[in-house]
């Protein structure tokens, strides 16, 4: 890459000035006005599990795993199979979910639960209140708000789980009970699954949190390696370092192909493991006699490596871990079992304008996300042309306390570029329709030289019309 296409690109940054989160937050309101309040609204039931790539659905082609109940779903409803997640990591993601931005606006960057949210910030809970709505939350939180906080969350029926062990023990039957009472106004009830997030305890050796795994069979009757496993020569350093340097998280140093393989077993129990617990929930809407009325979103706050790219966990903008599995069912959907392969969704920042739209609630002004209930309905619309996300590494010895090494990435129809702020090897720009592994760093070679910039200068705007500041601290990408 050519020191002048360096300049160009950094020319084309807008940087967003440091300022404090209440200046961040100027412009969007406190106050939530309802919309809507008609008897045409659907129930809305969002099920988010913890960790699970896009594609480990057996109805998407996964191999060694069955999901009926998540296949049910895209059985009767849309499979969006270009969804991303904004953030591949717990907490924030599921900032972004709540309020619809990008987590770092209020702080959060790692897996803190601190500074909280303003008591100004515009929640989903909130929203669906404001509207009229009924509003339960049940299972995993990991959020930067207090679970008592019910005037900032929104949700007045509050069953966050966060005891040692065995989480998901406890979310079918708060659901079932939830879902069955009768009720004078819609309701929107979010189960939040930990599963497969138990493949991390299960990687390190620890004791699965949520249940243990029998022993794993040989690895000759386990999946096998992705073609993607090897780690490229020229790896970013922000990841090698990453894996390097925080063992805890990533323990995978010397694994050989054997151990690997077991690993992919044993994520595609915690992922039947979930798909269990949904299947249960989705019985218990269908003996409340409100299946027909009921919006069902179905989604995952972040992927797993998968053993790509010699990669466990999430946190790295690869495919495996900022993708996620979205599917939508319920009144309205058109195209019974429908895929959509087309529209680039950007489910952290759409989740909450979507919602809304089949509320009648009135989402902050500002926010980037789009809703998605024109495609759910199968109009012909405009729609984004590329999806960004975001994402940092924690501190090495601290994983609560961000490391300032931070990446960004922009994804189109057909390439990906993704930038680190440290190390060597900072870019990789990838062309997903030759390359859906992603083994082939485009980035030096010249033909691709346009299509480069052109994702640089995106990223770029997209970063100074977001109060992204990550280019502004950059003088170079060399």
């Amino acid at each position: 890459m050519s020191s002048v296409n360096r300049r160009a690109f950094l020319q084309t940054s807008t940087a967003a000035g440091a300022a404090v989160l209440a200046s961040r937050l100027r412009g969007f309101p406190a106050v939530v006005s309802p919309v809507g309040r008609g008897g045409d609204r659907p129930n809305i039931l969002v099920i988010l599990t913890d960790q699970q790539q896009a594609d480990a659905l057996s109805c998407a082609g996964a191999a060694g795993l069955r999901t009926p109940a998540m296949d049910s779903l895209a059985g009767r409803g849309v499979r969006f199979a270009r969804s991303y997640c904004y953030q591949p990591l717990c907490v924030p993601s599921r900032t972004s979910l709540l309020t619809g931005l990008p987590p770092r606006l209020f702080g959060t960057r790692v897996n803190n639960l601190a500074p909280a949210l303003p008591a100004a910030t515009p929640t989903l809970g909130r929203l669906m209140a404001g509207a009229g709505y009924d509003t339960a939350y049940v299972g995993k939180w990991h959020l930067p708000i207090a679970p008592a906080d019910n005037a900032l969350h929104g949700f007045a029926e509050m069953r966050a789980i966060a005891d040692a062990g065995h989480n998901d023990n406890h979310v079918a039957v708060p659901c079932h009970r939830i879902l069955r009472r009768s009720r004078s106004r819609p309701l929107f009830l979010v189960a939040g699954i930990i599963n497969p997030h138990d493949i991390c305890e299960y990687a390190a050796g620890y004791r699965a949190p949520n249940g243990d795994l029998p022993p794993p069979p040989s690895a000759g009757d386990c999946p096998a390696l992705p073609a993607n496993h090897a780690v490229a020569a020229d790896e970013p350093a922000a990841l090698l370092n990453a894996r390097r340097f925080t063992r805890e998280v990533y323990p995978t140093a010397g694994w050989n192909e054997a151990r690997w393989r077991q690993y992919l077993w044993g994520y595609n129990r915690f992922v039947e493991k979930a798909d269990r617990l949904v299947g249960r929930i989705l019985d218990s809407l269908a003996a409340s006699g409100r299946e027909k009325d009921t919006l069902v979103i179905f989604a995952s706050d972040h992927g797993d490596g998968g053993a790509a790219h010699l990669w466990n966990q999430k946190t790295a903008l690869y495919e495996e871990s900022v993708r996620v599995p979205l599917i939508v069912a319920g009144p309205g959907v058109a195209g019974r079992g429908r895929v959509d392969d087309r529209h680039l969704v950007s489910f952290g920042l759409d989740l909450l304008p979507t919602v809304c739209a089949y509320a009648g609630a009135v989402p902050a002004r500002g926010g980037p996300g789009l809703s998605l209930r024109p495609i759910i309905e199968g109009a012909d619309i405009a729609w984004r042309d590329h999806v960004v996300a975001e994402t940092e590494f924690q501190d090495y010895l601290r994983s609560a306390t961000p490391s300032g090494v931070r990446g960004r990435m922009i994804r189109t129809d057909r390439f990906k570029y993704t930038v680190y702020s440290a190390g060597a090897n900072r870019e990789q720009f990838f062309d997903l329709q030759a390359d859906p592994g992603e083994t082939r760093n485009l980035i030096d070679q010249s033909e691709h030289g346009g299509e480069l910039l052109r994702h640089r200068t995106l990223l770029a705007r997209w970063a100074g019309n977001h109060r992204d500041d990550f280019f502004a601290e950059k003088a170079s990408l060399a």
